[in-house]
């Protein structure tokens, strides 16, 4: 009696067309269903990694993201946005969610932050730098991905850094 299930995600967008080319990038996959104001994709290849936390946050949907089992996947998944031309930003060697990682983070066409990464070791502290920090992951703010910083740590007075 252990049947499949499907989490599933709806989320309303401004234009169909661009969130369509956005999402099949992300999922390296065509949509199974199109209509004009509508498009579904059943993606039988992603397992669920879902996470709560009461760090820094609006409640609500913090971001979304997809869990790649190798760094070279990852790029693979970067080249391919970059070739799309959705520009992201990358963090290597992130901390965060007592993990350590590497990511790619883009926005979709409406601004919601998808976190691609990798994830390498485990780590003792929730937040960055070594630090258990109150305000959460260094989750990049939508619309900030016209460049990327070469370091980007909280409160470090950067442009397009987290803060």
């Amino acid at each position: 009696m252990n049947k499949k299930k499907r989490l599933h995600i709806h989320m309303s967008v401004d234009n169909i067309e661009q969130s369509i080319a956005f999402y099949s990038t992300q999922f390296q996959a065509e949509p199974s269903k199109v209509k004009e104001d509508y498009a579904q994709w059943l993606v039988d290849d992603l397992s669920l990694n879902f996470a709560i936390s009461t760090r820094g946050y609006e409640k609500g949907i913090n971001h979304l993201g997809i869990q790649y089992e190798s760094d070279e996947a990852l790029l693979e998944a970067q080249t391919l946005f970059e070739k799309q031309g959705i520009k992201g930003k990358e963090d290597k060697g992130a901390v965060c969610c007592y993990k350590e990682s590497n990511k790619y983070w883009v926005e979709d066409p409406t601004g919601m932050v998808w976190e691609n990464y990798h994830s390498m070791d485990d780590v003792e502290v929730f937040g960055i730098d070594g630090k258990d920090t109150n305000d959460g992951c260094c989750v990049p703010k939508a619309g900030m991905f016209s460049q990327t910083p070469p370091s980007c740590t909280p409160n470090s007075g950067e442009d397009n850094c987290c803060s």
